[in-house]
């Protein structure tokens, strides 16, 4: 079965009428009811200051029915669609916070609204062009960056961020630290390990579950397939079981939904006349004892490639670039604890009142930007955990 989810409206509802006629009012009530979700959660939690309990006080009383904190995704979703396919792409958006559509709360499903009302938006040259326009905005405001600098220390005096360490012994001075590293990772290997507040917060950061982690395979194919889009999505046939291995087992799934991007669909030239560039993606748990990558990755790596095979797309061939990152190789790459990509699990209904706050507990003058503190991973969360820290570490001034 395959669907376009294209921006063609009479032939997208053309397609969903083939899978099942219903759920073409169907998918109109659902976008409704995300549209709903954004309009009522959007300036609360998502595009304000990190929430409180007392942020519920901003939301309408005749709206907080429809947030139904209690209710998971999946269920929710099959309130308004029948087609199991259609309950499939619809659950996926779970997955862009590393979570599962069937433990996930409801409120989540506000991102269907996003990606489907607000549209995908593709930045020409890459997502990597977006820190190229921060570079420069910054180069040109008169910020010094220094690259490849590790910090190995961030400098506390009187319980408050006053520099960092890097890993030449180099101190450097400052009035304020924004750390856009994994907050976990900051409090486990960052900061002092004595004082009982700073052990306490590294303790609960350290202990709550995480999201989930992915598999990746940057492929140069020395081939074309022009019936693939920019985005495609090849579905596993038993989805619930698929979320079971990862967040229950702790194993990668066995028949694993796989995600492929091709940018130079948009992009001819991020790839040589008559050849692609494959971005190949499968969620992950995050790294644990239940599943060992060093030894095990080969294998998977076959297996998914033999996945994608039976679509009909068989690249294994065909493949003169490679790079293979597990969620080991996250973990060292960027820091992020147990590899996780976007920092807390969002499967607990109430978790986004516990994702880290951008203003750290238990010291002053230091705060966090990035996918594990608020509001969340991926690019346009990320980059507004950004402004939300500036906002914080100028009013602290």
């Amino acid at each position: 079965t395959v669907l376009d989810a294209c921006r063609d409206w009479p032939r997208l509802a053309a397609q969903i009428a083939a899978l099942e006629p219903r759920d073409v009012e169907g998918f109109l009530r659902f976008l409704a009811y995300a549209a709903r979700l954004h309009r009522i959660t959007g300036p609360v939690f998502i595009y304000d200051h990190p929430p409180t309990w007392r942020s519920f006080t901003r939301v309408p009383l005749p709206d907080m029915p429809a947030v139904e904190p209690w209710l998971n995704m999946d269920r929710a979703i099959r309130r308004y669609i029948r087609s199991p396919h259609l309950r499939q792409l619809l659950g996926r958006f779970a997955t862009y916070v590393g979570a599962s559509p069937f433990l996930a709360p409801a409120t989540l499903n506000v991102i269907a609204h996003v990606e489907l009302t607000g549209g995908v938006w593709y930045p020409q040259g890459g997502l990597y062009s977006l820190a190229r326009a921060l570079h420069k905005l910054a180069f040109d405001s008169g910020v010094d960056i220094r690259t490849r600098a590790e910090v190995t220390a961030i400098n506390l005096r009187d319980g408050a961020a006053c520099g960092v360490t890097l890993a030449t012994g180099e101190s450097i001075a400052a009035s304020a630290v924004i750390a856009n590293v994994d907050v976990a990772t900051v409090y486990s290997r960052l900061l002092p390990q004595s004082g009982p507040k700073l052990a306490a917060t590294r303790h609960s950061v350290l202990n709550r579950k995480t999201s989930g982690s992915g598999f990746a395979l940057l492929l140069g194919v020395t081939k074309t397939f022009p019936d693939l889009a920019h985005h495609n999505i090849f579905f596993s046939a038993d989805y619930r079981r698929e979320f079971a291995d990862i967040f229950t087992h702790g194993r990668p799934p066995a028949d694993p939904t796989i995600y492929v991007a091709i940018t130079s669909k948009t992009d001819p030239e991020h790839a040589p006349p008559g050849h692609e560039n494959w971005f190949v993606l499968v969620n992950a748990p995050p790294v644990g004892d239940q599943f060992d990558w060093n030894a095990k990755a080969p294998a998977y790596r076959a297996r998914v490639l033999e996945r994608v095979a039976t679509f009909g797309y068989d690249v294994r061939q065909s493949i003169a670039e490679e790079h293979m990152l597990t969620p080991l190789d996250i973990a060292r790459n960027t820091a992020a604890y147990r590899g996780a990509l976007y920092g807390i699990s969002s499967n607990q209904a109430l978790n986004a009142f516990r994702r880290p706050h951008n203003r750290a507990a238990g010291v002053a003058r230091l705060y966090f930007a990035g996918g594990t503190t608020h509001p969340g991973g991926g690019v346009p969360m990320v980059i507004l955990s950004g402004k939300v820290a500036a906002e914080l570490a100028l009013a602290d001034r």
